[in-house]
């Protein structure tokens, strides 16, 4: 699996369970969330679990005491599987939480994140506490934000959603109305060079700010007039940061922070095309090759795509984020045992074959089905969000799963 792949099947795993995990009650304070950082030794936490495993004693309802001390237990048996934290720390959530009628099922859910977490926490609570780990499914990928005309110039990163000014300038260019005891030639000349100072001053600031910001995939030009216009066209940046800037530049009334705000809802539809457009291609080059009339190198649908794919003719795999489906694998008493995608499933289920109460021996993801699949054979995946009309018609016309091909097959 590539960098990009990795990469993406991690983003899409952590989504997926934090949707779980923010959607899971209850019935009491029995939910136990633990934040371990990479910095706590392991053996302080089981220590401190201990500790909290006592005191658990102390809770007056019965059940809750006993569901609050299995998921200490359940939590304590993980942990001793490390030696140490991992880097960027480690999340566990556990508890007991209802299933219908009376009973209940213990779930345990184990997080390495994206990000560091930075402090120890336990909390014990009728949720999980979620809280630290939210702020990371935005997406972090940065933009450069410059705003400018001749009296003054701000700069500034878009991160996720949050607007952070970083540097603001005032110009030394003189207005453009005559003064007395020069010649108006001389004035302009005078003019242009302090112009000239100023956008280079602007320029050799980006160059500082945004050069060497790997998570930064484009640059945002705004306002008043023609000013914003000149300064790229003279080529003032830095010739690397030319290639990230996004056109067309756009118009805003203010050059200061509330500049900044401005540029930035003028350039939400160009940033979310920036960010769909990769996933919109792949989607109609499928078009493109299903509206041939031999239907081209196409392949859609679950069946006929995992029968492509374990040839090892698909050459890139398209599945919807909106796939929510288990691959599960079931094994029952008189010797079927089939494979099956369903939408949830309990540890037991009905066998198709002969009706007999199976035993459900693997339940998996679908999208991490496909993924563990394409692996085998050097196949590219792309996950495609709804956010595009070419993803929701994945979705709704081909079921979420759908492949380009690397040859035709019958």
């Amino acid at each position: 699996m590539g960098d990009n792949e990795s990469a993406m099947k991690a983003k899409y795993d952590f989504k997926k369970a934090m949707q779980q995990i923010m959607g899971t009650r209850g019935r009491g304070t029995e939910l136990i969330s633990v934040y371990i950082p990479e910095s706590r030794q392991i053996s302080d936490v089981m220590a401190y679990l201990r500790d909290e495993y006592s005191q658990s004693s102390n809770i007056k309802s019965k059940s809750t005491m006993k569901n609050v001390q299995s998921a200490i237990d359940s939590i304590m048996s993980r942990l001793k599987t490390y030696k140490s934290a991992p880097p960027n720390g480690i999340v566990i959530f556990c508890g007991e939480v209802p299933r219908a009628g009376d009973q209940t099922r213990m779930v345990q859910y184990v997080i390495h994140p994206p990000e560091a977490i930075t402090a120890f926490l336990y909390r014990c609570d009728s949720e999980f506490f979620t809280d630290p780990l939210e702020s990371m499914l935005v997406d972090k990928k940065s933009y450069g934000l410059i705003t400018i005309d001749r009296q003054e110039a701000t700069l500034g990163i878009l991160t996720g959603s949050r607007i952070i000014p970083m540097k603001h300038f005032d110009s030394l260019v003189p207005s453009k109305h005559h003064q007395g005891g020069q010649s108006s030639v001389r004035f302009e000349r005078l003019i242009e060079i302090a112009a000239h100072e100023f956008f280079k001053k602007v320029a050799d600031n980006a160059t500082e700010l945004f050069l060497n910001r790997p998570e930064l995939v484009g640059l945002l030009i705004g306002g008043p007039g023609a000013t914003k216009d000149f300064f790229i066209k003279e080529e003032y940046l830095h010739h690397e940061l030319m290639k990230k800037v996004i056109k067309p530049f756009f118009d805003t009334g203010y050059t200061d922070e509330y500049g900044l705000k401005e540029l930035v809802d003028a350039a939400k539809g160009a940033i979310q095309d920036i960010d769909l457009m990769e996933e919109k291609e792949y989607v109609q080059r499928l078009f493109r090759e299903i509206r041939k009339p031999d239907g081209g190198l196409s392949s859609y649908g679950e069946d006929v795509v995992r029968d492509a794919l374990r040839m090892g003719a698909v050459d890139t795999l398209l599945l919807s984020e909106d796939l929510n489906k288990r691959r599960i694998t079931v094994e029952c008493p008189a010797g079927h045992k089939y494979e099956a995608t369903v939408t949830d499933a309990d540890d037991k289920v009905q066998c198709r074959e002969c009706g007999a109460t199976a035993q459900v021996t693997r339940n998996e993801d679908l999208i991490d089905d496909f993924f563990e699949i394409a692996d085998s054979f050097n196949t590219t995946v792309k996950i495609i969000s709804s956010d595009s009309e070419e993803g929701q018609m994945l979705m709704s016309a081909f079921g979420g799963i759908a492949a380009i091909l690397r040859y035709r097959i019958q």
